[in-house]
């Protein structure tokens, strides 16, 4: 009997070592040498300091900043561990709000987010980006017309001209991948990188 078993185990220790040790090391290393900062996170940096990373986004409340598409995520109610309380890009619990389109709780909150972004801009159209969560709730993107729309407001509070800004979106704004794949997106923790450091030259 042990000669019938003796391959199998033999076999599972081999595979084991080879898709479990070795493989992965192995893609680890390559990835370290060829990308290393995507294999460290995307990391973005802040006069030496990490302070975020490219694919999560932030909340950032300031006129100053441009803010990001919302999220839906939560985490536990340190008052009470059966409830839940909003913690917007809480990458821990990456997940959207599951409202329908019969949600009223979801048309109500829209229909004061669209109110409020009409006010702040009155002269465009809302991007629907600003108003949704994405499904992940972490999502670091918006697009160009969501980034565009919000010029007028960081231009007031920094008092800078809003054809510099304009040009600080355009410089941000990332293409298709190859002209094909994707949507144009502007990363919105890089944007507000580069927003700062024009502010400050």
């Amino acid at each position: 009997m042990l000669r019938e078993i003796r391959p199998a185990i033999v076999l599972l220790l081999v595979l084991t070592a080879i898709t479990g040790l070795a493989y992965p090391l192995a893609m680890t290393a390559i990835a370290g040498a060829l990308f290393p900062a995507q294999a460290q996170g995307s990391l973005l940096e802040k006069d030496g300091k990490v302070i975020g990373s490219a694919l999560i986004g932030q909340e950032f409340r300031d006129n100053r900043y441009f803010h990001g598409r919302l999220s839906a995520t939560v985490a536990p109610d340190p008052n009470d561990p059966t409830k839940t309380v909003p913690a917007p890009y809480n990458a821990a619990n990456s997940g959207g709000s599951n409202l329908g389109p019969t949600s009223k709780a979801l048309a109500d909150r829209l229909r004061e987010d669209v109110d409020k972004l009409k006010a702040e801009n009155p002269n465009a159209a809302v991007p629907v980006d600003l108003v949704t969560t994405s499904a992940s709730g972490l999502d670091p993107d918006i697009s160009p017309e969501a980034a565009q729309f919000q010029v007028p407001r960081v231009a007031r509070a920094r008092n800078m001209p809003e054809d510099q800004v304009k040009q600080i979106v355009t410089a941000n704004t990332e293409g298709r991948l190859f002209g094909l794949i994707g949507e144009p997106r502007v990363n919105v923790l890089a944007l507000n990188l580069s927003l700062d450091r024009a502010a400050a030259r």
